[in-house]
């Protein structure tokens, strides 16, 4: 028999707070990393291990809001909480793992295509061991086109916002970064979700264990959005990310693009003199030429 499968339970609310967090998770760690390429190494770990907690954070947030809107009309959906834990832990590493890749090598060809594959992948399978978290009367099929092709979707979309975050500098492009990031990761979802397919036992059988919706998932995603909005303050006090890299001699922001040539990026000291100051200066004389 097959199951009614609607993924838009509550309407629009659950895809618009889902796009929500996985744009929000998404400019925090794209920030991060930014900043990591901008600090010394002995802090690169560190906003590395910031920026990938946020993108990971982010997306398995917005996956699981995602999910809260899905259900299947026959039967009651309920889920594993050790498997919905672990589609979390895969999340953060696998985006690490793609993150470190391209914090150290930079925005190289290989780096890009090595890291971005990991990362994308990595929230592939977050995806589906979430989706393999679900107990309910019945099994769940998939269309196998539809899933490479979120697959896809996935590797492109990582790739593409490990470029931005070593390639793109501004805040606003940053932004810009990270609202495009949110549609690929949504789209990813959703994509995935349309392969879908419930096919219910013939026989009702017993009420699946797990916990349900409402019960397991909305208080364990509390603990992501709070390490979310903490991520962003951090960020949002961290001058060099609004303001750039100050120059020590004038106390003026100044570009700190890595590449950029530093004799480019600082003020020459007669650039400050007065107009004409420099003009009416003479060659000096020695004691002898009065």
């Amino acid at each position: 028999m097959q199951g009614t499968v609607d993924g838009f339970s509550y309407g629009l609310v659950t895809p618009v707070a889902g796009y929500v967090m996985a744009c929000l998770g998404g400019a925090l760690g794209l920030r991060c990393t930014t900043r990591s390429v901008r600090t010394g190494r002995s802090f690169k770990p560190g906003w590395l291990a910031l920026g990938a907690a946020s993108i990971g954070s982010g997306i398995w947030t917005m996956h699981f809001i995602a999910m809260m809107g899905f259900s299947v009309a026959e039967t009651p959906v309920s889920y594993d909480r050790p498997t919905t834990f672990a589609s979390l832990a895969v999340a953060i590493v696998m985006t690490g793992i793609g993150i470190f890749i391209v914090g150290y090598r930079g925005a190289t060809r290989m780096a890009l295509v090595t890291g971005g594959t990991i990362t994308g992948l990595g929230v592939a399978t977050m995806h589906y061991l979430g989706m393999a978290a679900m107990r309910l009367d019945g099994r769940i099929e998939y269309n196998t086109l539809i899933v490479a092709l979120s697959v896809v979707i996935a590797v492109v979309a990582a790739t593409t916002a490990l470029w931005a975050a070593v390639s793109i500098h501004g805040f606003p492009a940053s932004l810009g970064a990270s609202l495009v990031m949110g549609v690929a990761v949504s789209g990813m979802h959703y994509t995935g979700m349309a392969a879908v397919s419930v096919h219910l036992h013939a026989a009702p059988g017993p009420v699946p264990p797990g916990d349900s919706a409402a019960t397991l998932l909305a208080p364990m995603l509390i603990g992501p959005a709070v390490f979310l909005l903490l991520a962003g303050v951090v960020v949002m006090f961290d001058p060099l990310l609004v303001m750039g890299e100050p120059d020590r001699r004038t106390g003026v922001a100044r570009d700190s693009r890595p590449g950029v040539p530093a004799a480019s990026r600082q003020i020459r000291q007669t650039d400050r003199e007065p107009a004409g100051r420099s003009a009416d200066r003479g060659p000096r004389r020695g004691r002898g030429g009065r």
